[in-house]
């Protein structure tokens, strides 16, 4: 992995992906006690992020290897990310999903063209059914975080938060980053290495599922106990990838972790001022920015909503947060 491989990815990204802006409210800067840029990914086709490293990857491939179709697995974000960029491609898509996948993801997936197979996420093995649909129907597989042009795709970001900072003034600050795997992490880390080195990115993750955060600290890579059971479901993973975890380890500093409760206030905070909608697992960054001020320096601090995709009775949950 390498600059080179973000910037490349963003010209193919170019006139496919849109440029989300960054964005402040003094209402949010009071309850962070200090400036609070928000880089709102929700924004992005499909709702999230992933749509970047979605199209990275398919785009790499040659004709061939791209119209045979591709694989993917996921829980919803990278499922829909896939699924359009696949559509966008006029090529066929097959993704594999928790059957407890939050169901508007599940239904929009399909929305977008792909077909959907469901497992249970206690007992069954989305990397094995993967690859063996892929071996069966001759798919490229799509890794959500750990493959090199989704990296980069995601790294795109990256890019433009360096470029929208520079816009503000803001050349020193910690960028807060919603953190599952490490694609989006180690994407941003290292195109702000290149282009911004005074901003310094910190993984986010919910109470529980903090493997990135451990991992950091020990220097090794460090497992979760559990692969379910927290409403962050978009940034559950069992651990960090073995690409992503050294770019994290050598660019990153610290993570931060916030519970469930403070995830859906963050939800409603973006809601009532700035009317965005955030998914719970992208919100965990702007909740670190409330919630822990105190392990927050400068006067500065930038944070991604990563996703937007949630289903009725959660963003509900977390409008009641506001009574």
């Amino acid at each position: 992995m390498n600059i080179e491989m973000i910037r490349a990815a963003a010209a193919r990204l170019n006139g496919h992906a849109r440029m989300t802006p960054l964005l402040n409210s003094p209402f949010l800067d009071g309850l962070a006690g200090r400036r609070v840029w928000i880089k709102p990914e929700c924004l992005q086709h499909t709702g999230s992020f992933k749509f970047r490293g979605a199209w990275s990857a398919l785009s790499a491939l040659d004709d061939a290897t791209r119209s045979a179709g591709v694989i993917a697995f996921s829980s919803g974000n990278h499922a829909q990310g896939v699924a359009l960029a696949a559509r966008m491609h006029g090529v066929p898509a097959v993704i594999v999903m928790p059957s407890d996948a939050p169901s508007l993801k599940i239904e929009n997936t399909r929305a977008l063209g792909a077909e959907v197979v469901l497992y249970e996420r206690g007992s069954g093995d989305r990397d094995t059914i993967g690859a063996e649909l892929a071996a069966e129907r001759g798919l490229t597989l799509v890794k959500p975080f750990d493959e090199p042009q989704v990296i980069a795709g995601q790294g795109t970001t990256g890019l433009e938060i360096a470029e929208q900072a520079a816009a503000v003034g803001v050349v020193a600050a910690d960028v807060i980053v919603c953190c599952g795997g490490g694609g989006f992490t180690s994407g941003i880390a290292l195109a702000l290495e290149a282009e911004a080195p005074g901003l310094r990115v910190r993984p986010a993750e919910p109470e529980g599922f903090d493997d990135v955060s451990r991992s950091l600290r020990s220097g090794g890579i460090e497992r979760n106990n559990a692969v379910s059971g927290n409403i962050c479901d978009a940034i559950i993973t069992p651990q960090p990838g073995d690409l992503t975890f050294p770019i994290m380890h050598r660019l990153c500093g610290p993570g931060l972790v916030v519970t469930e409760d403070e995830a859906l206030y963050a939800m409603a905070q973006a809601f009532l001022r700035l009317k965005l909608v955030a998914e719970p697992g992208g919100a965990v960054a702007l909740a670190a920015a409330l919630c822990r001020q105190d392990q927050i320096e400068g006067d500065d601090v930038i944070v991604t909503i990563s996703g937007g995709n949630v289903d009725p009775d959660i963003f509900q949950r977390a409008l009641d947060t506001l009574a």
